[in-house]
């Protein structure tokens, strides 16, 4: 049985500064949605994680600073600067640690980010 996801509208893409982050509700989880723009403007990537962060419990990841530690895109918690990485989000300095990666689309310039119905209202 396949559960295909359930989109929640986010916002306008140009609404969340380039290389940032923003927190949203979908369904009943905070989530951290970020717009990754290259250097030179040409590559675009939004991502989004939950927003709770194990390592300090609390929810913080959307203040996060964006990078790049060995070609693997990354927010460091603004708490104890711990590193998740956007595509799967694991915790490259704690194996231990992790945080759920959801699914996101851009459609005509408006971010939807997917959840599964079993994630709640």
């Amino acid at each position: 049985m396949t559960t295909q996801a359930l989109w929640t509208y986010v916002c306008p893409l140009t609404a969340i500064v380039p290389n940032t982050g923003v927190c949203a509700k979908v369904g009943r989880e905070q989530v951290a949605v970020f717009r990754l723009v290259s250097p030179q403007g040409e590559d675009e990537a939004v991502h989004a994680l939950g927003q709770w962060d194990p390592r300090s419990q609390a929810n913080v990841l959307s203040r996060g600073l964006l990078g790049d530690i060995n070609g693997v895109a990354v927010v460091a918690s603004p708490v104890y600067k711990n590193h998740y990485a956007l595509e799967t989000g694991a915790c490259l300095e704690d194996e231990s640690l992790s945080v759920p990666v959801f699914p996101v689309r851009v459609a005509e310039g408006q971010i939807f980010v997917g959840r599964r119905p079993a994630d709640g209202a």
